[in-house]
């Protein structure tokens, strides 16, 4: 079932479809990769954006959330209300949920994938995590609707 919300086609794989546009967007390994994944996207009426992350986990979880929310509301994801703010930061902070045992104690670097269809927004996490050249690699997925 199909249904036009703001000029965006929606569908009953509304969360599957963003789900997959923040893990795309979150992999990318080049601006120029990422702008031309957003304009991709942005045609089959999904808005997404990723922002850069790196540090100690043990003081990343409220910079992960801040940065998330920040990178939603300057590229259009999301207005500048509670409503929608809340729903980005709830989706990261379940993205954080699923990566938290691996990460405590060790630095992680990577990217934050955002993406939002219709009243579907969700937050891709994908980072190396670990000490010096030792790293695994985690992804962590969060998904809200407003």
């Amino acid at each position: 079932m199909e249904y036009r919300d703001n000029n965006r086609i929606t569908d009953e794989r509304g969360s599957k479809r963003t789900c997959r546009a923040a893990a795309e967007i979150a992999m990318s390994e080049s601006r120029e990769q990422e702008n031309e994944i957003k304009e991709k996207l942005r045609e089959s009426g999904i808005r997404a954006a990723a922002v850069d992350f790196g540090g100690d986990f043990t003081t990343a979880v409220q910079k992960v959330l801040e940065r998330t929310v920040v990178a939603a509301k300057r590229e259009g994801i999301i207005a500048d209300e509670h409503a929608e703010e809340g729903a980005v930061a709830g989706a990261a902070h379940e993205a954080v949920q699923q990566i938290i045992n691996k990460c405590i104690g060790l630095n992680l670097g990577g990217k934050i994938g955002i993406a939002r269809c219709g009243s579907h927004i969700a937050v891709c996490l994908f980072f190396a995590i670990g000490l010096l050249n030792l790293n695994d690699v985690v992804m962590g997925m969060g998904h809200r609707a407003v």
